[in-house]
Formats: structure tokens, sequence, C-alpha cells
């Protein structure tokens, strides 16, 4: 299992907001550090709101790219309903070039709105503008010249598009949420599936990876090409006394402000402990307990390929999160995986 970390660049660390300049260096200095530890992934998200600065993450991702030497960078996720594939695929292969070969990209529809009204488009079309836009960025990825047609963008007939990646097929992942129409799609695309658990139970989606493997099948794919990964909050510290201590406080308060837009009821102790159960979301404790968590949740969806922490977090100091982030390489990620 490939074992990483994904941040959306949050400015906000314990009582007091960092300056952007601060914040941006802190969070390179994490990327460089997982890059040490021997972590796998590290993926920026796409936001566009003041506690984020993560609207421009092929930019951070180079930055990370000229500073690491063997770490995989990949967005997390690119709100691909609202950008131009001609550049998503220009920024992220030239990012390839940078990282001489380590880009992947995770592309969604996003679970946040602000995007939409901001480059002028409609969320009533929110899914049919997914769905061009992925056929687009999967011709470009796979074809040097482009004839393509839609209804949101305007055509392309035999253009070609400039730099191309080092990496011939570049990965795409597709991040889904909870429709099953997402999963068939990944599924039958042979798209490697990213899904996003931030609430409940993770066994409870078991059906729908079901989906995505069977609907992979179904369109001639072998299984090894179906990678399924996993992204959920977490957060790892020497004991599991101690993260729940370090970390309860800046959840329950970020996700208490999260649901108030969102019309979710506010965090508790009692429902914290159950995210914390063995079958419950969060991926919050020592080592031990973190690393047979993951197996778990392996286990209930058949088999993980990838998991990635969601580790920015209002309570959280950066030095916890180094910490942290040492003890995933250092001490999870052997443990997961037999080293």
């Amino acid at each position: 299992m490939e074992i990483g970390i994904d941040s959306f660049a949050s400015a906000m660390y314990g009582t007091n907001e960092l300056s952007g300049v601060d914040a941006m260096e802190q969070l390179l200095e994490r990327i460089s550090v997982a890059d040490q530890a021997g972590l796998d992934i590290f993926g920026i998200g796409e936001h566009h709101k003041k506690e984020f600065l993560d609207s421009a993450p092929a930019v951070i991702l180079g930055a990370a790219a000229a500073m690491t030497k063997r770490i995989r960078l990949t967005s997390a996720v690119t709100v691909l309903s609202t950008a131009d594939p001609v550049r998503v695929y220009q920024a992220f292969a030239t990012l390839d070039l940078i990282s001489k070969g380590r880009t992947e990209l995770v592309v969604g529809r996003g679970s946040a709105i602000d995007a939409y009204p901001l480059f002028g488009f409609n969320l009533q079309d929110y899914d049919a503008l997914f769905r061009e836009k992925l056929d687009l960025l999967l011709k470009i990825r796979d074809q040097e010249f482009v004839t393509w047609s839609g209804k949101f963008r305007p055509a392309m007939n035999n253009l070609p598009v400039y730099p191309r990646a080092l990496q011939p097929n570049m990965p795409i992942w597709l991040g889904v949420g909870g429709t099953p129409e997402s999963f068939v799609r990944a599924g039958t695309l042979g798209l490697p599936l990213m899904v996003a658990v931030i609430g409940g139970e993770t066994a409870r989606f078991r059906p729908l990876v079901d989906l995505y493997r069977e609907a992979g099948a179904n369109a001639g794919f072998r299984p090894e090409e179906l990678k399924v990964g996993l992204h959920s909050p977490g957060y790892v510290s020497t004991t599991t006394v101690n993260a729940v201590e370090e970390y309860y406080p800046g959840y329950a308060k970020l996700w208490t402000e999260a649901g108030k837009q969102r019309g979710w009821p506010p965090v508790t102790k009692a429902s914290f402990n159950h995210s914390m159960s063995s079958e419950g979301v969060l991926v919050v404790g020592g080592p031990e307990e973190v690393a047979e968590k993951l197996i778990r949740h392996s286990e209930a969806l058949g088999g993980i390929d990838r998991f990635t922490f969601q580790m920015d977090n209002a309570g959280l100091s950066h030095q916890q999160l180094m910490n942290s982030i040492k003890l995933i390489g250092e001490k999870v990620i052997p443990l997961v995986n037999g080293r």
C-alpha cells in the first residue's frame, strides 16, 4: 500500500492565523520532510477560500518538485469541471518534467462550489461539465494532436498540445464522493479511483468499490489496472492518547464550522469516538493503532492500493504535523507493508 499526505495548504494553525508566506514555507518544509521520511505521495487540493492557499496547486507542487527526490506529487483534487483541460494538462506536464516523472493528477467535480461562480460556470451543468472535460483531458494525455468537439469549450481540429509529459501515460485518478455513477464511470474508463471518505464508516463504500471493479472488468480492464485509493482525515502521534488529545479540539472546531455551512450536526466527543472506532473513518492514533486501522480499511474495501491522510487541522501546529509525517514514514509504513 502506498501511503501519503493530502494538504489543502491551510493557513490556520493553533489559535493564530499564519501569514501566507509563513504558511507556504512550512508546507514546503513538510513536503520535503515527507520525501525524506519515505512517504510515497503528497497531494495538494484546490480551494478558492481565504483560509486555504491551494487555488493553484501545480505552482505549489512545482516548488516541491525542485526540493524533493522521490516522492510522487499530485493534485487532490483538481476541480476539472471549472478548468480548461488544455491548461490543466500543460501545467501538470510541465510539473512532470520538473519532477522527472513523479507527477499524477486526481480530478473531480469538487466537494465545494466556490469555483463555479468564480469562473462563470452554472452549477446546473455540474456533471455535464465534468464528463466533457474529462473526455478531453484523457484525449490530450493520450494524443499529441487532438481533434475534439463539445458543448462547453471551442472545438479542437488536429491541434497539438505542448509540452508533453515525461510519462507517456501520466496517471489520472478519478476523485469520487458517494455517487454510484462516479464509481461506474471510473471503472468503465479504467481510471484509478480515489475515494474521499470524511465521515461515517469506511466499509459502507464497499458496494460502490465493487461497482467500480465490476464496471472495469466489464470494460475489459485487468484487476491490477483498477487501483483503489482512500483519502480520510487522520493523524499519528506517539500514542493514541496523545493523538486524541492533540487532534480532537481542532478537529471539532473545524468540522463544526463546516457543518454550519453544509447542514451537518456539530461534532461532539461521542460522535468523535464513534469515528475513532474500529470501523469509523478517522485514522487517528499511535503508529501501531493507525497501521492496524489502515489494514482493516483495506480489507473492508477488498484491498486498497493507496491511502492519503488529510492532516491540515486548525488545532495542529507545524511541528506536530512534521512529527506526524516522520512517524508515518518511520513506523506506520513499515508496519502496514511488513518492511
